[in-house]
């Protein structure tokens, strides 16, 4: 190798060996990165620190708009249904039945025959006596002409006459007791009950039969007397039937101004319309209408709270940090089950929290 070439040689080894770091100078190198990364990460956890800080202390909320709707305060009692005809049939005279015409369930009319009594011994006078009118009618009406002719005394003709007409009038009471010896129904109905069998003995004032009238009812209820001033005929009641979920909003029609000595009540009575899923002595709950007004703020009872003798209710704000709650002073009307009626504090579109309220302080951070 001559010269020349070895000095090249030699020049381009001091080049790379002068342009690659060495061994300390690249350990230097990472560490200073190493220590770069180490105070980027710091930060970023301190960021997130902050967030999830100000996470953790931003509750969860459900809020519910205020609208302007109908408040209603009831006085709830319960009652029962109730036929205004609501016959027990009896037979008039006492004997054995010997004849049932009718079945449960089938309708009647007023007047028409449920059962025959005995009249066997009746029938057998009403035979007799007709017997007996039909010669005293013969000879009435003999000595009547006679009389006319100017025959005879008018004493005979008056005997004659009286005695006709005394028969008449006997025959006339057999013929009711005849008619009595059938049991009739009293009203238009339906047979509820056939409580007599064929063959038992009748008696009046022992029931054979049950007539109801479905065509005419009413609930019948009894209200304590503390509300006895303010429930009075006409007032609005709401009618619930809970054995078939049904409801409707009817009048009173009816309130006793007396007060029943012995259960301290007085008695009411709402006519119900015509129905036939309705039946005597069903339960009914009634809700009688004392206190209505048809623009109010309602909200549910149960986020009111009190401090200090005074409620308060925690509504949702915008701010320029977010939604925050903020206590809101409020004036509480009437109550019915989990509604109230809010006076003042509150206005229309106002977003009451009503889940998460519990521990809500003024201006504290929310969110939905």
């Amino acid at each position: 190798m001559s010269y020349k070439h070895s000095s090249a040689l030699l020049f381009l080894l001091v080049l790379v060996a002068c342009g690659q770091p060495t061994a300390e100078e690249k350990l230097k190198q990472l560490k200073q990165k190493e220590a770069d990364l180490k105070k980027e990460i710091a930060q970023l956890e301190k960021e997130v620190s902050k967030t999830d800080t100000a996470a953790k202390k931003m509750k969860s909320v459900v809020v519910t708009a205020v609208k302007d709707s109908v408040f209603e305060h009831y006085i709830d009692i319960q009652g029962a249904v109730d036929a205004r005809e609501n016959v027990n049939v009896s037979s008039k005279v006492p004997g054995v039945i010997t004849a049932i015409y009718v079945k449960e369930g089938q309708q009647v009319s007023k007047g028409q025959t449920l059962a025959q009594v005995d009249d066997q011994i009746l029938r057998a006078n009403v035979a007799e006596l007709r017997t007996q009118l039909d010669l005293a009618t013969t000879l009435y009406q003999k000595q009547q002409n006679l009389w006319k002719q100017q025959i005879g005394s008018e004493v005979q003709y008056l005997n004659a006459k009286n005695q006709k007409e005394s028969l008449e009038r006997k025959m006339a009471t057999l013929n009711d007791q005849l008619s009595q010896a059938k049991i009739v129904s009293p009203i238009n109905g339906t047979v509820d009950a056939v409580i007599s069998k064929l063959g038992d003995n009748a008696a009046p004032g022992a029931a054979s039969f049950r007539v109801v009238n479905s065509a005419n009812l009413r609930v019948l209820a009894n209200v304590a007397e503390a509300y006895a001033g303010v429930v009075k005929t006409g007032d609005a009641v709401v009618v619930r039937f809970p054995d078939i979920d049904k409801e409707l909003r009817t009048k009173i029609g009816f309130a006793a101004k007396a007060i029943d000595p012995v259960s301290r009540t007085i008695k009411i009575e709402v006519p119900m319309p015509n129905d036939a899923a309705l039946r005597p002595n069903m339960i009914a709950q009634i809700k009688i209408i004392d206190y209505s007004t048809p623009h109010a703020l309602v909200i549910p009872v149960n986020v009111i709270q009190y401090a200090l003798g005074k409620s308060y209710v925690i509504v949702a704000e915008n701010s320029k940090d977010g939604l925050i709650a903020k206590r809101r002073e409020v004036e509480v009307g009437r109550t019915y089950n989990d509604k109230a009626e809010i006076k003042s504090g509150l206005q229309v579109g106002d977003n009451v929290v009503t889940t998460g309220y519990q521990g809500l302080n003024d201006n504290d951070l929310i969110q939905l």
